[in-house]
């Protein structure tokens, strides 16, 4: 598991929440809903999507750590990789 990875498991799970989003030219530095049309719903359904789909469960206090690709990809990397050891 790598940074990119998480980063596309991100857009993934934003492309199955939000289908008619145009995801190429999302910029991994700016924050998503900046960029995107999400609103705090679908910010939610991304944290659920994650504890869903891969075990990780985001504490609503961590939530701004996931404000743009690249935090995300930060964030999540240690616990994608604790993860995989278990």
């Amino acid at each position: 598991m790598d940074k990119d990875k998480v980063k596309q498991i991100v857009l993934d799970i934003i492309a199955e929440i939000a289908p008619d989003e145009d995801l190429n030219d999302v910029k991994s530095d700016i924050r998503l809903r900046d960029q995107l049309d999400l609103d705090s719903m679908d910010f939610l359904d991304i944290v659920m999507e994650l504890r869903k789909q891969h075990g990780i469960d985001v504490p609503e206090p961590e939530y701004r750590e996931l404000e743009s690709l690249d935090s995300c990809a930060n964030y999540l990397l240690p616990k994608f990789e604790a993860g995989a050891a278990a």
